[in-house]
């Protein structure tokens, strides 16, 4: 099992003899290459050894023929302060959660905070101190992009302004504040869309005290640029409703673990047949009621292959390059010049599945073996996954 590096810069990164190279890119899923140089965190180069300047690294891997992909991105948290949830009472959730091949976070809101300022100076507040705490503060090494405001009534255009100014780039799910018509939404949407903040809007049901019914009309009113757990946080919107937003909105399509596992299925489906599969990104929702899920992203893949009838590759790409590209992330693609964010994966031990992606096609969840985030090794065989079949080595 490898070591765990914590800090500094990574150097020069060789890793060879991959299996199996996830891209991340839904265009073209499965890479025809086997090793990948990084330096001091970022993606050099992508081919074949013999094509691949490899002498002299600071650090060479061996990937024993496993599959290499691009780290999980979980579209959907709720993160508070550090590496605690007041949801659940619960320490370490995002290392656990960095052990289920999870190496960015993006945040919908901070909304678990107990006593969350509603008021507009409060709630700018809040926002920029979860944004500079997680730029400073990465548990495990993960990326949490944290700061994300729900909307309250009486927020004006400078207002965003002023967040986008001190940095902030996200809004928390819109209605889970006062702001809950679509017509309110929608100008206030458009006021952080122009100063470049980019929202998600909750779907279906209540999830907390506070938040509401957010129906499909008010979705489309909005016209956020993430459709939130578009199969409901817990409770979904009637599938007909939801396949109508896949085909009238031209937004991200998010599934999440926290929701209806039916209608994920049928979102994801709808998506496959209009032809925007690019369009579906995946996350968790948590923590929530229903807890933390470590292995929340990698069970999402499981199910939409497995059930959803969807080619395993193309669903990592949902947990990958769809949201880096949706989100702005420099992540979840294996291209030059992209972070050196990476999953090493396995069929996990006696699947029935003779190859990895076999194998989740199957419905079973594979093995992490290691994972790196810019080029660090962060954590080696994973402790909540099921054991991988083979796990690389640092040879050097």
């Amino acid at each position: 099992m490898a070591d765990v590096a914590a800090t500094g810069k990574s150097g020069k990164v060789v890793i060879r003899n991959i299996g199996l190279l996830l891209s991340g890119d839904i265009d073209r899923p499965i890479l025809e290459a086997d090793t990948i140089v990084a330096n001091d965190g970022l993606i050099v180069a992508v081919g074949k050894e013999a094509d691949c300047d490899t002498a002299g690294p600071n650090l060479l891997i061996d990937a024993r023929r496993t599959c290499v992909a691009p780290g999980l991105i979980d579209s959907h948290v709720h993160p508070v302060f550090g590496d605690w949830t007041p949801r659940q009472n619960q320490l370490g959730w995002i290392d656990s959660t960095l052990n289920g091949g999870v190496t960015t976070m993006v945040s919908a809101g901070e909304v678990h905070l107990p006593g969350r300022p509603k008021d507009i100076v409060g709630l700018k507040a809040l926002a920029i101190t979860a944004q500079r705490a997680f730029d400073n503060f990465r548990p495990g090494g993960v990326k949490v992009l944290a700061g994300a405001p729900v909307l309250e009534k009486g927020m004006v255009e400078q207002d965003f302004k002023d967040l986008a100014d001190a940095g902030v780039t996200l809004l928390g799910e819109v209605g889970l504040g006062s702001v809950k018509a679509g017509y309110e939404a929608q100008a206030m949407v458009a006021w952080a869309r122009k100063h470049g903040i980019q929202s998600t809007i909750h779907t279906g049901g209540p999830s907390i005290p506070g938040s509401g019914l957010i129906d499909k009309d008010v979705v489309l009113e909005a016209d956020a640029d993430i459709i939130g757990h578009i199969n409901g946080g817990h409770t979904a919107l009637p599938e007909a409703h939801v396949c109508e937003l896949c085909e009238k909105s031209r937004r991200a399509i998010e599934i999440v673990h926290n929701g209806n596992e039916k209608i994920a299925i049928a979102a994801a489906q709808a998506a496959m047949q209009l032809k925007c599969p690019h369009r579906v990104i995946l996350g968790t929702d948590g923590p929530a009621g229903s807890g933390v899920q470590p292995l929340g992203i990698l069970r999402m893949i499981a199910l939409l292959s497995s059930l959803g009838g969807i080619p395993a590759e193309l669903v990592f790409c949902f947990a990958t390059g769809n949201t880096a590209r949706l989100r702005q992330l420099n992540c979840g693609l294996i291209e030059p010049g992209r972070a050196a964010d990476f999953v090493f994966l396995d069929r996990a031990q006696h699947t029935a599945g003779r190859t990895l992606l076999e194998s989740v096609q199957l419905g079973d969840i594979p093995g992490v073996g290691m994972v790196m985030i810019d080029g660090i090794v962060r954590c080696g065989r994973s402790r909540n996954t099921p054991p991988a079949t083979e796990i690389p080595v640092v040879v050097s």
